[in-house]
Formats: C-alpha cells, sequence, structure tokens
C-alpha cells in the first residue's frame, strides 16, 4: 500500500486563486496518471466540483463528521493523492484541527505525506498568514504560491518588505502561477470543464466541443508553465508512487498526453 498524501490548499483571505490552483493540481496528476481524489469544502456550492465532478466531494471542513470523511479514508482509498480545497478563512483553523486529532504527530511519524500549498494575496494581512500556518507547517512539504491571476507584486518592489515575509521559512518553497489570459479564464469557466478537457476541445460529456482555437492556445501555454513550476518544485518525488501507473510513465520519460 502506498503512503497516503494529504495535500490542503487554501489560504486566510478571500479573492486568491486558490481553486484555480487546486484545478490546475488535479489536471497535473492526471497526466501524470495519479490517482487522485478531492475534497471541496466551498459547502454547499462547491466551485472546485463544478470543474471536477467525477473525482470531487463537497464538504464541510468544519464538521467532525466531513473530517472523518477526509481523514479516516486516506488509508483504504484507491486514490494516491488527496487534495482539499479549504474554503476561504480557514486554513488557519484547519491546520489547527489537523494538530489536535494527532494528524501531525502521525506525519512527523512518517506514515503520511502531508503538502501545504498556501495562496498568498496582496496585503500585508494574507502575508501575516505565514506566521499563523508556520507552527503546523514544520513536518510538511510548505509551498508558498504567489498567484498572479490578479496582477498581484506582492510587495516585490520593496526587498525589504519581501523579505521580511518570504525568507521566514527557511523550509519553504515558492511557486510561482503566471497570469491567464482574461478572455480565456473566462471561456474555461463558461465551458465548466477541467483545463485539459478545454485545451482537448471537449465539452463535459466528453464529446468535440468549439471552443476558440485562440484561447485554447492560451490555457495550453499557461497550463504548461504552471506545471513548469510544479516540476521545478519536484512536485511528483513527494509521493509514493511505486507499482502506480505513474512509475512507469517516469522510466518511459514523461508523458502529459
Amino acid at each position: 500500500m502506498a503512503k497516503p498524501a494529504l495535500i490542503l490548499v487554501g489560504a486566510d483571505k478571500g479573492g486568491v486563486g486558490k481553486t484555480t490552483v487546486a484545478r490546475t493540481l488535479l489536471d497535473y496528476f492526471t497526466a501524470h496518471h495519479i490517482p487522485t481524489r478531492a475534497f471541496d469544502s466551498e459547502a454547499p456550492k462547491g466551485t472546485l466540483k463544478r470543474f471536477h465532478p467525477e473525482v470531487s466531494d463537497i464538504v464541510d471542513a468544519t464538521q467532525v463528521a466531513d473530517q472523518m470523511r477526509i481523514i479516516d479514508t486516506l488509508s483504504t482509498t484507491d486514490a494516491t493523492v488527496t487534495v482539499v480545497d479549504v474554503r476561504a478563512g480557514l486554513l488557519s483553523p484547519t491546520l489547527r484541527a489537523l494538530r489536535d486529532i494527532g494528524f501531525l504527530d502521525a506525519v512527523k511519524k512518517g506514515q503520511i505525506t502531508f503538502i501545504v500549498f498556501h495562496i498568498l494575496g496582496s496585503s500585508i494581512a494574507s502575508l501575516n498568514e505565514i506566521e499563523e500556518t508556520a507552527p503546523f507547517t514544520t513536518d510538511a512539504k510548505y509551498f508558498l504560491v504567489k498567484n498572479f491571476i490578479n496582477n498581484t507584486n506582492f510587495f516585490e518592489w520593496d526587498q525589504a518588505t519581501h523579505a521580511s515575509y518570504f525568507k521566514k521559512l527557511k523550509d519553504a518553497v515558492t511557486i510561482n502561477i503566471p497570469k491567464l489570459n482574461e478572455m480565456a479564464y473566462e471561456q474555461v469557466e463558461l465551458a465548466s470543464v477541467p483545463f485539459l478537457t478545454f485545451v482537448a476541445n471537449k465539452n463535459p460529456k466528453g464529446d468535440t466541443a468549439n471552443y476558440s482555437f485562440v484561447l485554447r492556445g492560451y490555457v495550453r501555454h499557461w497550463l504548461g508553465n504552471v506545471w513548469g513550476e510544479y516540476d521545478r518544485v519536484k512536485l511528483l518525488d513527494l509521493f509514493d508512487t511505486s507499482g502506480s501507473a505513474v512509475s512507469a510513465t517516469r522510466a518511459q520519460g514523461g508523458n502529459r498526453s
């Protein structure tokens, strides 16, 4: 049995594009043939589930019963990776809950792979989340994600401010999510399909669609850049994929079809 992996994608502030990042992760794992499931904690609406209905379930992460649905099944699911799109404002509370139930102790013992994608906003308040989450991510792989979807600059113009936040965690790794053309992003929103499906010109039923060649090109180029960031930080190396299809894929030099 492969060691289970849990990825939290979240922030304590809204409007930073966390669901967009979660969608790119699901596409990335799909392309690499890694069995993945997802939980969308935007209850009851479920934005992530709208794009990835076959692998996503909607939960209320503040409810013990739904916490059990996620954590208690990590070792019994066929999925190697579990992605949780954490509702805005609940990243720190979710991390505290994981500490209280002993999950972080299991991570420290090497029983579970734990990864946090912390999506940052442009405000000082958002950057202050780094300090709030730090005590809970000691044994996790912690990614600070700069999502440029909203033309954010993350105080890079003020190096003293930028360094004071981004150098606080010596083991944190920064990932940059580039901006996607607005029309292309809106077209994918209207299509309500994964980015990969949009690029392949398929509708939600899997039939051939009629999406713009130009806009599909923008999405393809953007998604390739995002996946390039995941390759750069060696995301796949964090998972126990022994015996899975991804092992054969790696042996063949990779496959993004």
